[in-house]
């Protein structure tokens, strides 16, 4: 059984949250530590932003509609910081012009080099610097396209210029292809740079119809960089499947918050009968069994090896609000009361 870390199990009063894994609530990112280095002066950064993304520019709330942020970070010097595991509301690219950057994804650590570029979707939790990030500039440009989830259809700024059948097959290379590092080509670095001038004019008003030419530029040369390389593609990658096996493996780690059906099928954005009906093809039992059955493993766990916490507490911090309901359904699984399970323990 996997032991589960008290110091992670979430408060059952915790404000609602957008992402969750590795047993840790995740919020939409908000870059704190990059924006405290700005501030500090540890590190240069040019952006055009959208709360709470840090930047040197406010984006209008009428400019650019779906760009969360653009821009790029400098740093000449070691630095004290880095982005934890988090997740982006949005379609994340990024490239490294110089330096090296300890980049992690899906439990897989990368070392980038200069030239690297990386894509990760909004479902895809990552982390930059190991801990820290190292001497280096990085861009980077969050696009909102709609989409939380794997299954779910992706829906572009309206700003984007490619032709209908070129949109549709970026969109599907990038949606069933999820590697997540790629050697990048001059012409996306070109771009890149390009899209750093604009952001360093500070001059939103006068430079967005060159930042829409810029950023389709940008898209059009990835288009192109997909076509001429070996990208292989996995249709199941996008299906309500798969919504539900990542739902899944995080409620391994989140079992503790007060889930209910309809909370979790609205997680997945699926609705009830159709969450269930795959849950139930993925475990073979129903979700709100596989719930209990988590919760009683971990209480069991804490009860042979925490024999200094109470049992209501143990029952309360693996998600039983009621002691008597965690009595009896624990008598149901193990065969005897949560205290006679733990006395076994202590005689040995």
């Amino acid at each position: 059984m996997k032991a589960v870390n008290m110091d992670y199990l979430p408060n059952h009063q915790s404000k609602p949250y957008t992402y969750f894994d590795r047993g840790k609530i995740y919020y939409s990112d908000t870059c704190l530590p990059l924006n405290e280095a700005w501030k500090d002066e540890k590190i240069r950064l040019e952006a055009w932003a959208r709360p709470p993304y840090p930047g040197s520019v406010a984006l209008p709330d009428d400019v650019l509609a779906g760009l969360s942020t653009i821009g790029f970070w400098d740093a000449t010097l070691g630095q004290d910081w880095g982005l934890d595991w988090h997740r982006n509301e949005g379609i994340e690219i990024t490239f490294l012009e110089t330096g090296g950057l300890s980049f992690a994804v899906d439990n897989k650590i990368h070392q980038l080099i200069a030239d690297e570029l990386t894509i990760t979707r909004p479902w895809q939790v990552h982390k930059l610097g190991s801990p820290n990030i190292g001497v280096g500039r990085l861009y980077w440009i969050i696009l909102d396209v709609n989409v939380r989830h794997p299954h779910q259809e992706w829906i572009w700024p309206h700003w984007l210029m490619l032709t209908k059948p070129d949109m549709e097959e970026l969109t599907r290379m990038l949606r069933q292809n999820e590697q997540p590092v790629w050697k990048a080509n001059l012409e996306i670095r070109k771009c890149f740079q390009r899209i750093g001038q604009l952001v360093m004019s500070g001059d939103v008003a006068s430079n967005e119809s060159w930042m829409i030419i810029s950023i389709n530029e940008l898209l059009l040369h990835l288009l192109k960089f997909f076509r001429e390389g070996e990208v292989t593609f996995d249709e199941n990658l996008t299906k309500q499947t798969r919504t539900v096996s990542l739902f899944i493996d995080h409620l391994e780690n989140t079992f503790a918050e007060p889930w209910t059906l309809e909370m979790m099928a609205e997680q997945c954005s699926l609705g009830v009968t159709r969450f269930v009906h795959y849950f139930k093809q993925i475990k073979n039992q129903p979700p709100m069994h596989y719930l209990t059955a988590l919760r009683l493993n971990a209480a069991s766990y804490h009860l042979k090896n925490h024999m200094e916490m109470p049992i209501h507490q143990i029952g309360y911090e693996c998600g039983f609000t009621s002691g008597q309901y965690f009595s009896t359904v624990f008598k149901q699984k193990f065969g005897c009361s949560p205290q006679a399970y733990r006395n076994q323990f202590k005689e040995q």
